[in-house]
């Protein structure tokens, strides 16, 4: 009985809590990174900005390379 650990302290090993049924896990709690809940009547305009930005600016970098790939890929083939 050497090996059993009764204290919920750090002297047992995680394998010995595990054993005897001592580990704790808690399921369903907030992060600790974050303060409050977000309000989603009222949305942070500045970051659905940016997000929206972002999003329309590389959706048009993708095609004017797409452009850009099938001219060359015309001019190489003879096509143009």
């Amino acid at each position: 009985m050497a090996d059993m650990c009764f204290s919920s302290g750090s002297g047992c090993s995680l394998s010995l809590r595990v054993k005897h049924g001592q580990a704790r896990l808690t399921f369903g709690s907030r992060s600790v990174f974050t303060s409050s809940k977000p309000d989603t009547a009222n949305p942070n305009w500045v970051r659905v900005g940016l997000a929206f930005g972002t999003s329309a600016f590389l959706w048009g970098l993708l095609f004017k390379q797409h452009s850009t790939d099938v001219h060359e890929y015309k001019v190489r083939n003879g096509l143009e």
